[in-house]
């Protein structure tokens, strides 16, 4: 489904280089973790996928389904299935949470070639989903984020994950900032649309996040590359042993 192929990305107007020859595959129904040390790139190759623009591309692809994402707008990229989870969601003051749902959800319908949804089967559609969230009604007549802790704001990342149905799914740290049962419940969430159609890159420095999501694989990645690829039993190796092994091998 996401098939990366030796990436060179620096940052913008910069020298400094980011990813090196990075190179990732994500199958359809796949769950795949990415862990490593602060610095070596996870958050970079998470906006460079979604399309941030604060990064300059020196060689390689990103294909999503055989397309080629780099030839794409960010809005073009979230229309073809992409969705990222931002480790610290921004506040929006003055944008109401329903009318950003709906005008988000409306446009990937569009994308798509189909109708908009009316406003009673999009009430309808967002209550259920923020309901198997645990997500206060209330919330969702505020601005969006305004005001939420940092578990509301990352289940409203979920809620619209959940509700644009996105093919593959970014997950940036999600786990930052959550207490225990704010962690279970966002899990709950990502689990629930676990579907052999949809593939996961979930990007984390802990173990205890993929206690809740049980990956498929478990990429190592240093120095903006991947160094180490194996099963779940690898994140239980990193959170004994650390990242020393794999910095040097990088």
């Amino acid at each position: 489904m996401l098939e990366i192929r030796n990436l060179v990305v620096k940052i913008a107007d910069e020298d400094k280089q980011i990813l090196n020859g990075l190179n990732l595959t994500v199958n359809a129904g796949e769950v795949a973790a990415i862990m490593g040390p602060n610095g070596s790139g996870k958050s970079t190759l998470s906006y460079v996928i979604a399309g941030k623009e604060d990064y300059e591309v020196l060689d390689g692809e990103i294909l999503l389904n055989g397309e080629n994402l780099l030839e794409m707008e960010a809005d073009a990229r979230a229309a073809a299935g992409i969705f990222l989870a931002f480790q610290y969601p921004l506040e929006i003051p003055g944008v109401a949470t329903m009318t950003f749902l709906k005008a988000a959800m409306n446009a990937q319908r569009k994308a798509r070639g189909e109708a908009e949804l009316l406003t009673p089967e999009f009430i309808r559609q967002v209550n259920a989903a923020a309901d198997s969230l645990s997500i206060d009604r209330e919330m969702l007549r505020r601005p969006l984020n305004v005001g939420f802790s940092g578990g509301e704001k990352k289940r409203m990342e979920i809620l619209q994950m959940a509700l644009l149905a996105p093919s593959m799914c970014i997950l940036d740290e999600t786990d930052s900032g959550l207490d225990i049962d704010a962690l279970r419940i966002v899990a709950d969430g990502v689990n629930a649309l676990r579907a052999q159609n949809r593939g996961f890159l979930v990007i984390t420095h802990y173990q205890r996040l993929l206690d809740h999501i049980v990956p498929d694989t478990v990429h190592v990645m240093s120095k903006g590359r991947i160094v180490k690829t194996g099963g779940k039993e690898l994140a239980l190796e990193l959170e004994k042993s650390g990242y020393a092994a794999y910095a040097e091998a990088a």
